[in-house]
């Protein structure tokens, strides 16, 4: 759509204020009179049988309220699960605290609740835990054929899932035809979200009405309130759940933990507030990890230099108790694995491993290797067949006259524009000029790459829980609007562009307009913010509601003005006769109407301005798609990194806000840096994590990021608004991308690196392999 009065333009973010500023409130910020502090005791052995607990001492420290053990709070809440998947999930039984064995080094064991925190952890150090370990199952291949050791002995096995092989007698056929197969294997290593605020909450119980109250730091408080309901015994109507600022998420908030479950049965139990902030060394040894993935590819390319074929073979860590059933992505991996590209045949298959370290759960893009995978398998084939990347990139790719074009996968491609962010991103880059300046470098002994990397992004996915979003809106009796909408903004701006929205589509000032989503007995049913559909899912219902009242608002200003409806125009919460600017009603008085006076309302027409609209956009996936390209130079006698440009052609269809829009993707290109270059959540071989502190889980800083140049080309999606997600893309594209910016610089040594991250002595040492610099 052209941009309009609010839509399309970089809205000022009404967000920020209160955190520039200082007032931002936070789960830590909230104190609730007679609140009490939890500390968890946490195994320091990856597997093992727990033999015996004294908390005999713990118990007698002076401030102590309650040590609790499995045999306390296990037998109130049952084994966890989220709603999504339900209680018959085929996943090993996860309980609140380790129960008989511990499974993972940080798992919870017991916790401790006392007068302050510092009382709390004193008390928690002096619980004595003994366990009689045994071997630990780290490595995720291994673990697939070990029979002895097993991480959940009851499954007779450490195959968490296991996806068969799609290929069949046409893969093979086009495999036995083609003039070149190329293969090749792709790692990524462990990494976790790291938000800025780690997980936490302040839960009560009031024994007199039998009502539960939390404030969370949450990406989905709705699903905190169905699963507090469920695990407490509470009568859902007896629940409320808050959330105020949340400092990210990036998928480790959407489901609620075992270790904020057991504070809110701890709050039962002791009929009295408990809090819980997690500190950081906590968030990175016991909350929910992903990336740990491994994927063999063959691509099968003709005499043209076509790609028609590819096979992929996909193994994945979940740990020891994945969130949400196994927490594969072999799903969307089989969907999306061939890309934007004209691959017409595929064998996909994938196998998740339980091993003893943290579970894996959603993290931005959980699906993305392959991406990854993918992008780095097209340069691979490129240079086997000894032709340009780009142009290799440019035959293969879909184009807009073959839409729709059906995947392998099974997704069918359309309203997208593949080739179209090849060639912004190309021009943007200046392509032919960098390979002229990457061959003069050579000469002089320096050594630049370029990366590109081209992606379709699932997003607005609508299935089960996630398929709909309801806006509520309401005009008041002084003329102002309330949206309320069961999001979970922990950082998407989703206040501004909602009141964008309906701003826009209702004809009111933005100014007029505020936004509620903290109060789960306030607002309506939601599922959250995750998977890139806030835009499309929350934007609809926001625009479908603003219609319905803009209509009623018509409706009686029509009434008040002696004028047809279809006569009304609405700008800025005044109601036009369309042609006489002077004869207006502002929204104060058509409210003042619908409230107050009902007599002076239209025949038939219910007094109140209100409105409700749930929305499930027409697909299942919403397809935004962009293309990364980077470029680096690589210090040969190092082995540090260090970017010379950065360029994103995204296309997301019309923005709601382009500055929110440039921002998510900025964020997910750092963070997907960060797993190309710096992140490894390493374990040794007896299970114990290697990166407990910032000093070992390196993440990227400001110094060492490019300034990201970002492109838009704009294709409308089918769904309301025409809108695409985009708060993915950028992580999904940059892994890939900066993976072959590397290959590409270190390519003229004779070296080449296929696990990331790329740090400087994995850089050295493939090098080294290849013969030195």
């Amino acid at each position: 759509m052209t941009a309009g009065r609010y839509v399309g333009q970089s809205v000022a973010r009404r967000e920020h204020r209160p955190l520039v500023t200082g007032h931002g409130r936070y789960v830590d910020d909230v104190t609730v009179a007679g609140m009490a502090h939890a500390a968890f005791v946490r195994s320091d052995v990856a597997r093992g049988t727990i033999t015996a607990i004294d908390v005999e001492d713990a118990q007698a420290v002076p401030g102590v309220f309650a040590v609790y053990l499995a045999a306390d709070l296990n037998t109130v809440c049952g084994p966890i699960h989220s709603t999504l998947m339900g209680p018959n999930a085929p996943m090993p039984p996860m309980r609140a605290l380790a129960e008989g064995d511990v499974r993972f080094v940080g798992e919870p064991v017991a916790v401790v609740v006392a007068e302050s925190r510092a009382v709390a952890e004193d008390a928690a150090e002096m619980v004595v835990v003994e366990v009689a370990a045994l071997p630990a199952v780290v490595d995720p291949v291994a673990a697939l054929t070990d029979t002895e050791n097993l991480v959940h002995p009851e499954k007779g096995t450490n195959v968490a899932q296991a996806m068969p092989d799609t290929g069949g007698p046409d893969v093979d056929a086009a495999f036995a035809g083609a003039a070149q197969v190329v293969t090749g294997r792709f790692a990524q290593s462990r990494g976790t979200n790291v938000p800025m605020e780690p997980r936490g909450l302040v839960a009560s119980w009031e024994p007199g009405t039998g009502e539960f109250t939390a404030h969370v730091s949450s990406q989905n408080p709705h699903e905190y309130h169905a699963h507090f309901a469920r695990v407490l015994g509470i009568d859902h109507h007896r629940v409320r759940v808050l959330t105020d600022q949340v400092g990210g998420g990036f998928g480790q908030k959407v489901f609620v933990s075992r270790d904020e479950t057991c504070v809110a049965v701890a709050a039962k139990l002791l009929g009295r507030p408990v809090k819980w902030i997690e500190d950081r060394r906590e968030n990175l040894i016991a909350a929910n990890q992903a990336r740990n993935e491994i994927v063999d590819l063959e691509v099968a390319v003709d005499d043209d230099g076509a790609m028609v074929a590819m096979k992929a073979r996909h193994v994945e860590d979940v740990g020891a108790y994945a969130i949400n059933s196994h927490a594969s992505a072999s799903g969307s991996m089989s969907n999306f694995i061939t890309g934007p590209y004209r691959i017409g045949h595929l064998g996909f298959s994938s196998t998740s491993a339980y091993t003893n370290t943290v579970g894996r759960a959603a993290y931005r893009g959980p699906w993305l290797m392959e991406t990854t995978a993918r992008e780095q398998m097209v340069d691979r084939v490129a240079r086997a067949i000894g032709m340009d990347p780009l142009e290799f990139r440019r035959r293969n790719t879909v184009t807009a006259a073959e839409f729709p074009f059906s995947m392998p996968g099974g997704v069918p491609i359309d309203r997208v524009s593949l080739t179209e962010v090849l060639d912004q991103a190309a021009e943007m880059m200046d392509y032919d000029g960098f390979r002229v300046r990457q061959a003069a470098a050579l000469s002089e002994g320096r050594h630049l790459g370029l990366g590109i990397s081209a992606y379709i992004e699932p997003s607005g996915i609508a299935f089960g829980a996630l398929a709909t979003e309801q806006a509520n809106i309401r005009i008041d009796a002084a003329g102002k609007v309330r949206i309320m909408m069961g999001s979970g903004d922990h950082g998407q701006n989703t206040a501004t562009t909602m009141r964008q929205l309906v701003a826009e589509y209702l004809g009111c000032d933005i100014d007029d307009v505020t936004y509620s989503q903290h109060d789960t007995t306030a607002t309506p049913h939601g599922s959250g913010t995750a998977g890139s559909r806030t835009a499309v899912i929350f934007g609809g219902a926001a625009i479908g509601a603003s219609k319905r009242l803009r209509e009623k608002v018509a409706e009686i200003a029509a009434h008040l003005l002696e004028a047809s409806p279809d006569d009304i125009e609405i700008v800025g919460s005044e109601a036009f006769v369309a042609g006489t600017p002077s004869r207006s009603v502002g929204f104060a008085e058509i409210a003042a109407a619908a409230y107050l006076a009902p007599d002076r309302l239209p025949p038939g027409v219910e007094p109140g301005l209100e409105a409700v609209h749930r929305y499930r956009p027409p697909s299942l996936f919403t397809l935004s798609n962009s293309c990364h390209m980077c470029t680096v130079e690589v210090d040969a006698a190092t082995g540090m990194v260090t970017f010379d440009r950065y360029v994103v052609s995204e296309d997301c269809g019309p923005m709601i806000n382009p500055t929110v829009v440039e921002g998510q993707i900025v964020g997910g290109v750092v963070q997907g840096i960060g797993t190309a270059l710096y992140e490894n959540m390493a374990y040794d071989p007896d299970g114990n994590p290697l990166a407990s502190t910032f000093l070992d889980y390196v993440l990227p800083g400001a110094a060492e990021m490019p300034e990201i140049e970002i492109g838009h080309i704009e294709s409308p999606s089918a769904s309301e608004g025409g809108f695409k997600g985009v708060g993915e893309g950028g992580t999904i594209g940059a892994i890939a991308c900066v993976a072959n910016a590397v290959n590409d610089a270190i390519a003229p040594l004779g070296a080449h690196i296929d696990r990331l991250p790329m740090g400087p002595s994995e850089v050295l040492a493939a090098i080294d392999s290849a013969g030195g610099a």
